[in-house]
């Protein structure tokens, strides 16, 4: 072996002494919690959550009141926006986000069924009433014969737009208690309305052409329509609460992931319920 080798190896070997030194060092700071490692431990601790989710209420909430609880959590919130009902969940799935906020336990249902996923629930969080809004009509006292309902096409929220129509007695469904029923499912049509089945994200850009539209919640708030101006609403008590409350949406896999349960735990708080009234009034309400 010459000089230069033993030199080498001699510099190596105190290198990788000092190296694990360190090591050992840093673990033991972390492990005592010391205050001198508090930085370098919240910095280890840190972790990033994407989360898909609708304009309005669902980004604005996670940007404007989970995010900043979360960061002290040492959780870096990432949001992403969709405006459709299906790109959401696909993301979910493949690993693009970490969890979505968009839907209702009935919808994630359905999707699941239709597309052989195995998406979950981690938790309820609020509740949007859904609502009938004026088009050209612009009262429901006097419903001229005829008259034209624009409602959601998916299947789910189209049965509920139909029930909500049920409740208040202007028209009788086969089956009161199917979830998703369609306009084929009416069993009597007094004022014999037409339904116009459109994607409901399309539904405010309708009110001009037809006389009555029924909303889903955060379609209306990103258009400006509020529940205090609806000729009809869901109630707060309603059975539409359990069925159609919107939820933090995961993969089986993350199910149980601290940082999504550290969203649940922000997103099911009394701040937040105090939020909600300050921030969105009758438009968003508490699931839990």
């Amino acid at each position: 072996m010459n000089f230069s080798q033993t030199s080498f190896s001699r510099r190596s070997f105190v290198r990788a002494a000092l190296a694990g030194l360190g090591v050992v060092g840093t673990a033991s700071l972390v492990g005592c919690g010391g205050s001198g490692a508090s930085a370098g431990s919240q910095k280890a601790a840190s972790k990033t959550l994407t989360v898909a989710a609708s304009p309005a209420p669902h980004a604005s909430i996670l940007s404007d009141f989970a995010a900043p609880k979360l960061k002290e959590k040492g959780i870096e919130l990432k949001v992403r926006e969709y405006t459709d009902y299906i790109q959401p969940n696909k993301d979910t799935s493949s690993g693009e986000v970490d969890a979505n906020y968009f839907q209702h336990i009935n919808y994630l249902n359905n999707y699941n069924e239709k597309n052989g996923t195995d998406l979950v629930s981690v938790g309820a969080i609020h509740f949007e009433p859904m609502a009938l809004f004026a088009g050209k009509s612009k009262s429901l006292d006097r419903i001229e014969y005829g008259s034209v309902i624009a409602i959601p096409n998916d299947p789910t929220n189209e049965g509920r737009a139909l029930l909500l129509l049920a409740d208040q007695g202007f028209i009788t469904l086969k089956d009161p208690k199917n979830l998703e029923a369609t306009p084929k499912d009416v069993a009597d049509n007094p004022h014999n309305f037409t339904f116009q089945e459109i994607e409901a994200a399309a539904l405010p850009r309708t009110l001009d052409s037809v006389d009555f539209a029924v909303i889903n919640g955060n379609y209306a708030i990103e258009a400006g329509y509020h529940v205090k101006d609806a000729l009809l609403h869901e109630e707060a008590g309603s059975v539409a609460v359990e069925q159609y409350a919107n939820i933090i949406c995961t993969t089986p896999a993350h199910e149980h992931d601290e940082a999504i349960t550290a969203l649940v735990s922000v997103l099911q708080s009394e701040d937040f319920k105090t939020y909600l009234s300050q921030q969105f009034g009758q438009d968003v309400l508490p699931a839990f």
